[in-house]
């Protein structure tokens, strides 16, 4: 995927603390490195390049051009189009499917990029950081940054916000369809059961190796960033061998066709493309989400401007545009996902925005829900993903 339109995604959580283009694999933020090798060209990459002579933003007038690279349809059009009548500059979108991509794209142009803003997940940053990929915010073009709930902020890949803002955070469960299975299904073990039984060969898993091995490790109570060989042999074993004939499917974005079209009766699924999914579907009652129990995954999104971007001014002008309140809402109501702003969730409900229970959570939820990180098993991680997919016959 190269360029795309304009796009948003969104997840919620309440003050307790993606409409998602369907053909990209968003979530890939675990099988990281491995995948596209970034994590190895990270360990001896310098900026170099162009970005020793990049413009710095001061505050002065705004480029008229902003290129921001991001994940498929992630970003509301309304505020891209309303950002370019009100300020100037003309947006250019593209899109890459995971944070290797982007890293790697970062790497190989070494500050000459072209681009003013990516949107990496937060596990990334610091190696990002580390390398010369992103460079500082010129906090004082961010002073929206005001709106953003402090929940948010400072989070520990960068604790003072110096590379990095918020621009989106979601999580992990599955959808099923009641009208075929006609149980209530609870947590991660109900759902590995139903594929077995009622939804075997109408089962969808997301088409990301973190993702197919959190199944086995929160149904088993085991951290999902485990490096224990043991943990590996074993989630590799039960996909392989036990789920993976049940499976008819490797969909990151079953909200884009699955659901609305009921090609599947159990699918894996992010919070805000279920959501998605459901609303378009010809007869949402017929669809029941479920967090992810007793554990799930928690990630983050983050605005961050390339080191060598061409147009810093209208970055920071940007930045600092979507981080309105009410722009927030906008970003919130097309892609379905909680931006971090401070009473997000009450402006929300005040706009009477439909199924907010899949947007926001409350802190006894949020409390089952963990962050990746980048470690030394992720080629093992990415070695079971292809294993898997290869015995369903993907």
């Amino acid at each position: 995927m190269t360029e795309s339109t304009p796009t948003v995604r969104i997840l919620a959580s309440t003050d307790a603390a993606k409409v998602i283009r369907r053909e990209l694999s968003r979530r890939g933020f675990l099988s990281a490195a491995v995948a596209a090798g970034a994590t190895g060209v990270l360990a001896a990459c310098s900026p170099g390049g162009g970005a020793q002579n990049a413009p710095v933003a001061t505050g002065g007038p705004l480029e008229s051009k902003l290129s921001i690279y991001t994940w498929g349809d992630y970003d509301a059009p309304d505020v891209l189009e309303a950002f370019t009548k009100e300020l100037g500059p003309k947006i250019t979108l593209s899109s890459f499917n995971s944070n290797e991509e982007l890293i790697s794209k970062l790497v190989a142009a070494k500050g000459t990029s072209g681009f003013d803003i990516v949107v990496p997940t937060g596990t990334f940053i610091p190696q990002m950081i580390e390398n010369g990929l992103l460079q500082k915010f010129n906090m004082e073009l961010i002073p929206n940054i005001e709106h953003m709930d402090p929940a948010f902020l400072g989070r520990a890949w960068d604790p003072d916000n110096e590379y990095s803002i918020c621009k989106a955070w979601g999580t992990t469960g599955f959808v099923y369809d009641k009208t075929v299975i006609t149980r209530e299904l609870k947590d991660w073990n109900d759902f590995i059961d139903a594929a077995q039984n009622e939804a075997s060969g109408k089962t969808s898993v997301l088409d990301d190796p973190a993702e197919l091995t959190g199944i086995y490790f929160w149904a088993n109570g085991i951290d999902w960033t485990t490096t224990d060989p043991a943990d590996l042999d074993a989630a590799e074993d039960f996909l392989v061998n036990t789920l993976a004939p049940h499976v008819a499917a490797f969909d990151s974005y079953p909200g884009g066709s699955a659901i609305p079209q009921g090609t599947q009766v159990l699918m894996q699924s992010w919070n805000g493309d279920a959501r998605l999914g459901i609303l378009e579907s010809p007869d949402p009652n017929r669809w029941q989400w479920v967090l992810g129990s007793p554990a799930t995954e928690l990630w983050m999104d983050n605005w961050a401007i390339p080191t060598g971007a061409p147009n810093p001014e209208a970055a920071h002008a940007f930045i600092n545009y979507v981080l309105t309140p009410e722009n927030s809402l906008a970003e919130l109501d097309y892609i379905g996902y909680h931006t971090g702003a401070t009473g997000i969730e009450q402006a929300a409900a005040d706009a009477e925005l439909p199924m907010l229970d899949l947007v926001f959570f409350t802190p006894e939820q949020i409390e089952t829900m963990h962050e990746g990180e980048v470690n030394e098993a992720q080629e093992r991680v990415v070695e079971i993903w292809n294993t898997m997919k290869a015995a369903a016959g993907a």
